[in-house]
């Protein structure tokens, strides 16, 4: 929200307090509070009708500060709120300061206000001359705003799943989940975290509507405001991107790994196309007749009879023995995805029984919530009511007892504002937050039903925390370059925003993609963390396409199922850190200033870089950042620094190794899920002086240079393995070390 008309004036309507002299600070255990006067106090008269801002500076974690201004601080606390990590360790407090680990927050004294955060004595950002603000607005509502610094070059990444450019300077953003597609500026993924270049990140700690202008209204600042009275920030020293990650996620919680199946590709019956087991038998047939190795067959939205959805109950007339399809195709090696979502249909038995026991989210006067949007008469379940998650999760686990192994866990968004919840939350903060509940229930029905690190998620909504239930997927894209472009910077955002997995719609969900973008987006779909074939109203199987698709998507699929080594590890840094598996380029050269903008490639893991190629022609310009690297698919060398422009054909795309780098290959191409240390193949690319450590399922393996001689250690099973360095020997190797003389 704008609240100027210009550097000096405000816009009409809006009355805005901001501090301007620090008057006073307390101690208290390991809390900061200062007040700071509106108006210079040169004598005790001026202390009359001068309102106080109150500022309290603590700290949940090292490196971590937050801050909670406020103006009048006798309102009720409002739930829900964000589940924030906290731990004991040491603050320190000297004078107008506090200290946390590397970062300190220190108040201005005197008649000049501000409160900086510096770090290495190094000042990362702060607050000055009109920064902080309460705002009374004409309408009767009231505001809290923060003004945060942007250095020369600064540049924001981040703010949830946002579809245009990666760098989100120059743009206004809102944190309000809506459905809105991929090609605006509304987004299923609302997260109100950012990091920025210049080694900080920050969480506005407030589940509702925050808005954010960001070097927009204030071109050398990033704004953000939230209604009422308090606001609160956490400012997060990384120093680097992949710190601050690391940091936030700690505080926000850390995505579970998926199951290496779910890595596999998925194949669905695409959602208004008529489909019945026949037409998925030929499907399953299709791709295996064709060596297309499937690992997931999802059962979009219709597998439910029409105006029923969600009832969580089979069309008989189509579906007439579902305990035993699911069976037919598990026996064939597939696990199977179910779609829901948190909708009750008026026609089905689920909207009565809900009615009746108190499940649905109400309105003031008692009348279940309801609209004919979507489904007629529907109403949402209330997760803040528990047995309605008992009933819920209870509907879910009879699925799963049948057989079926995960859950597209559609829509959250829609989520009205002038309701009355169970638990007496604040409609506005749980809009956003609703999703959180929604996909909390989903994940833990398959956790506990198939086991830690069995469940896995496709769903589409998201808040802070979000990233703890995997996989996310990009939402309603369209079949077009310039969507396939959008999908990945919304991906790209939703990894710098602490989500660790990522998945879109290949070849676009509106519209009959053409075959050859159709054939771009299968390279860019199966070097993506998860990957699904799905579309509207035309199936997505390949040879519906041509030959061609048919022979880029194998290919594509054989690449990444002998890839399930390297992406494993890649996988278990997303739980175990926080890091993405795809990862904006920052992320891996925040020092190279080349890379700030750069959002039309990605790293994959931390030493491939994969840049799709946008155009039926296959022109591609991408950066590569310096060093010797090598194209994975020719063994060719790339010298960085620099901008390559080339012509790719179908079958191909800019895949680089990193130089130094060590790429464990996997001896499957027809499944993800296999013994990644048995017959492994260590691709070695430039390497480098020193040791490398790299993980092979349950195994380690240490390759250290010294000169020219290279030596291979590895800890856990005995199994027989490979070393190929690039443009050196190759050999087979047993259970024991080995030892080259390079070249």
């Amino acid at each position: 929200m704008k609240f100027t008309d210009g550097y000096w004036l405000k816009r009409k309507g809006f009355t805005v307090l901001h501090p301007v002299q620090l008057r006073d600070s307390q101690a208290d255990e390991k809390t900061l509070t200062a007040y700071a006067a509106t108006k210079p106090v040169r004598s005790r008269s001026d202390t009359l009708d001068t309102p106080l801002i109150t500022i309290k500076l603590s700290s949940p974690a090292p490196d971590v500060i937050r801050v909670t201004l406020g103006h009048f601080l006798g309102g009720v606390p409002k739930g829900p709120n964000f589940a924030i990590a906290e731990e004991d360790h040491p603050v320190t407090i000297d004078g107008a300061s506090l200290t946390s680990g590397s970062l300190t927050a220190r108040f201005r004294e005197g008649e000049q206000w501000g409160l900086d955060f510096t770090a290495g004595g190094k000042r990362l950002t702060g607050t000055g001359w009109r920064g902080m603000g309460v705002v009374d607005a004409a309408d009767g509502e009231h505001y809290v705003h923060e003004q945060l610094d942007l250095g020369v070059g600064e540049a924001v990444y981040g703010l949830g799943e946002r579809f245009g450019p990666l760098v989100k300077n120059g743009q206004s953003v809102d944190i309000w989940n809506e459905d809105g597609g991929t090609s605006s500026e509304l987004a299923y993924k609302n997260v109100p975290f950012f990091l920025t270049n210049r080694g900080y990140g920050v969480l506005v700690d407030h589940p509702g509507k925050v808005s954010f202008e960001v070097a927009s209204e204030m071109v050398s600042r990033t704004q953000f405001s939230v209604a009422g009275q308090t606001l609160s920030y956490l400012v997060i020293h990384g120093p680097t991107p992949a710190d601050i990650l690391r940091k936030y996620t700690a505080l926000t919680g850390r995505p579970a790994l998926p199951p290496a199946w779910s890595f596999g590709l998925w194949l669905t019956t695409s959602f208004t196309t008529p489909y019945d087991e026949e037409t998925v038998t030929s499907f399953v047939d299709g791709m295996a007749e064709r060596d297309l190795p499937l690992s997931v067959f999802h059962f979009d939205t219709f597998w439910m009879r029409e105006f029923h959805w969600c009832d969580f109950e089979w069309d008989p007339a189509i579906f007439p023995d579902p305990p035993g399809m699911l069976k037919r195709l598990h026996d064939r090696g597939l696990r199977t995805c179910l779609w829901i979502n948190p909708y009750i249909a008026q026609r089905s038995a689920m909207f009565r029984e809900g009615v009746e026991k108190g499940y649905l989210l109400k309105k003031a006067d008692g009348d279940v919530w309801q609209w004919d949007k979507w489904q007629a008469g529907m109403a949402l379940v209330d997760f803040t009511n528990p047995a309605a998650r008992e009933w819920y999760a209870a509907k879910l686990a009879v699925l799963v007892e049948m057989g079926v192994d995960a859950f597209k866990s559609d829509f959250g968004e829609r989520v009205p504002t002038d309701v009355v919840w169970h638990d007496g939350s604040d409609p506005e903060r749980m809009h956003n937050y609703y999703t959180q509940l929604y996909n909390q229930v989903v994940f833990d029905v398959l956790r506990e039903a198939r086991g830690e690190g069995e469940a896995v998620l496709f769903a589409r909504s998201a808040t802070v925390g979000g990233q703890q239930f995997p996989v996310h997927w990009g939402g309603d894209n369209s079949a077009t370059y310039e969507s396939m472009a959008e999908s990945l910077r919304g991906g790209l955002s939703l990894m710098s925003s602490g989500f660790g997995f990522w998945s879109h719609d290949i070849g676009g969900f509106e519209g009959r993609p053409d075959p050859a973008v159709f054939k771009r987006w299968i390279a860019f779909g199966l070097l993506s963390s998860h990957s699904r074939l799905h579309g509207n109203h035309s199936y997505r199987v390949p040879w519906l396409f041509d030959d061609e698709s048919v022979e880029v998507l194998r290919s594509f699929t054989h690449l990444k199922y002998s890839l399930m080594p390297y992406l494993w590890e890649a996988a278990r840094q997303a739980h175990e850190q926080g890091l993405p598996v795809m990862r904006p380029m920052v992320l891996g050269f925040p020092d190279d200033p080349a890379v700030t903008y750069v959002d039309r490639q990605y790293l994959l893991g931390g030493d491939l870089l994969v840049a799709p190629v946008f155009s039926e022609e296959g022109e591609v310009s991408y950066y590569v950042p310096a060093g010797r690297w090598t194209r994975y698919l020719t063994g060719e060398v790339v010298e960085g620094p620099g901008w390559v422009h080339e012509t790719h054909g179908f079958g191909s795309v800019p895949l680089l190794v990193r130089p130094g780098a060590v790429i464990p290959v996997g001896n499957r191409t027809d499944r993800p899920d296999y013994p990644y240390a048995d017959g492994v193949t260590l691709r070695l690319f430039e390497p480098a002086e020193g040791s490398t450590v790299v993980r092979v399922g349950e195994s380690t393996f240490t390759v250290t240079r010294d000169g020219t001689a290279i030596r291979i250690e590895r800890e856990g099973a005995a199994r027989p393995w490979r070393v190929e360095i690039a443009g050196g020997p190759s050999a087979e190797l047993g259970a024991g070390d080995a030892t080259w003389v390079a070249g």
